[in-house]
């Protein structure tokens, strides 16, 4: 579902410490999210709704683990496509179908739909690219990676 651009007045400042707090880490232990709220001054049940909620406004779009797929013997490519307007939520659904893609972003560029293929092998993604491709009709453009970067996001308290 494409949604529009989150006002910044709509995260008050509990939520942005849970933003902040989140990204350095979370608890390995048999209650993660009470642990975590206990280090944010909050109940459990109180993290969990706010999360929910922060995942229902679109202020994060999920909250999983991040794995490095390359680490662990995998392979990953960054893609983006040039889809018409009106055909973005029906190409968006046969992306997402796939396995492969972890993640899927519109943009505002005449690249307008980027996303992330991980998968076992470099042939994996080779396939499910073009497997879009054949779905869609339109060009997969293949980013792959030549340097990582670490970018963290905070959003200012």
């Amino acid at each position: 579902m494409r949604r529009a651009p989150l006002s910044p007045d709509v995260l008050d400042a509990e939520d942005r410490k849970i933003l902040n707090a989140l990204q350095d880490g979370f608890p390995i232990a048999p209650h993660p999210f009470a642990v975590a709220a206990e280090q944010l001054g909050l109940e459990e049940k109180d993290l969990i709704t706010r999360i929910r909620h922060l995942r229902e406004l679109g202020a994060i779009t999920r909250f999983g683990p991040f794995y490095d797929v390359a680490a662990m013997g995998g392979a990953f490519c960054l893609c983006a496509m040039e889809v018409p307007e009106a055909e973005f939520e029906q190409v968006m659904t046969l992306v997402n179908a796939h396995p492969e893609v972890a993640h899927n972003y519109e943009r505002t560029h005449r690249l307008n739909m980027w996303f992330v293929l991980a998968a076992e092998t470099l042939e994996g993604i080779t396939q499910a690219a073009d497997a879009i491709e054949r779905e869609t009709g339109m060009c997969v453009h293949r980013f792959p990676k030549l340097e990582e970067f670490f970018i963290g996001f905070r959003v200012p308290a």
